[in-house]
């Protein structure tokens, strides 16, 4: 009888541990995406804590509810999305025009190393002066209209991906090349067929950094002078304390850099599908 019960119960054990063996699984599958929500739900948590523990007044540091509310009442009144639009446009003509540059000038110095020795100090140069201090010059030299902020955004974007192409370029196997040229493969040919497959793991690299700038030259353009663009929303919300604003926009900005670099990922999971 006694064994009988604890075989029983041995039983009652390994059921009840293969009913919440699906629960197990499903964490342990998803556990990669939770993390993200989890930790943000806790950051936002322990601000509304924060607020509230040291009584903060909102021009100092707003609730979460505070800035909440304050995003729903700018896109209900349809003013919101005209600065995101004005922002997003901004960002991206300065990714087009920056990154098409990039790929170009990076590809030439990639396959000569004489010119690379000509232009490389000259663009180190450039990209010693801090964007910040250039941007004004751009302003007074453009105008204080689209074209500077396109300007500047292009500007910031355009060395992280020319020396991801370069070092990409470079990359390439120098037999392979020998094989494809022994099969009389054209120029166009060697850069469809191997060059640009074997660089674009690079290229992704300064791709991700060149997305993320990108919206930093866009709200460095608008500080210099704007009258759209979540850049001016945070210069006016600093001018007037409307801090609940300032936080809006500052998490608008986020929000668009994660998108740009989600969307960068996706593009190379799906180009670099070959590499797995």
């Amino acid at each position: 009888m006694m064994f009988e019960a604890h075989e029983r119960s041995i039983h009652f054990r390994q059921d009840k541990s293969q009913q919440a063996a699906p629960w197990r699984q499903w964490l342990m599958q998803h556990r990669s995406h939770l993390i993200a929500p989890l930790v943000l739900l806790t950051v936002i948590g322990l601000w509304a804590l924060l607020v509230e523990w040291q009584a903060y007044p909102p021009f100092i540091l707003p609730s979460p509810a505070l800035v909440w509310q304050k995003f729903l009442t700018l896109a209900a009144s349809g003013g919101l999305w005209l600065h995101i639009g004005v922002t997003m446009f901004e960002i991206a003509l300065g990714l087009s025009i920056g990154l098409s540059a990039a790929f170009a000038l990076g590809y030439l110095l990639g396959k000569h190393h004489t010119l690379e020795r000509i232009a490389a100090p000259y663009i180190v140069a450039s990209q010693s002066i801090p964007i910040v201090a250039i941007a004004p010059l751009i302003v007074i030299w453009m105008g204080s209209g689209l074209a500077s902020k396109v300007a500047v955004t292009a500007l910031i974007t355009f060395f992280p991906t020319l020396v991801a192409t370069v070092v990409g370029i470079r990359s390439v196997d120098p037999e392979l090349h020998d094989l494809m040229c022994s099969l009389r493969a054209t120029r166009s040919q060697l850069f469809w067929k191997l060059e640009l497959p074997a660089s674009l793991p690079m290229i992704f690299g300064g791709l991700k950094l060149s997305v993320t700038l990108a919206v930093v030259g866009a709200v460095v353009g608008e500080f210099m002078g704007a009258t759209a663009g979540l850049g001016y929303l945070i210069n006016l919300s600093r001018g007037v304390l409307d801090t609940p604003l300032m936080f809006v926009a500052i998490l608008l900005l986020v929000v668009i850099a994660q998108m740009l670099y989600l969307t960068v990922v996706a593009l190379e999971a799906r180009l670099l599908r070959w590499q797995r």
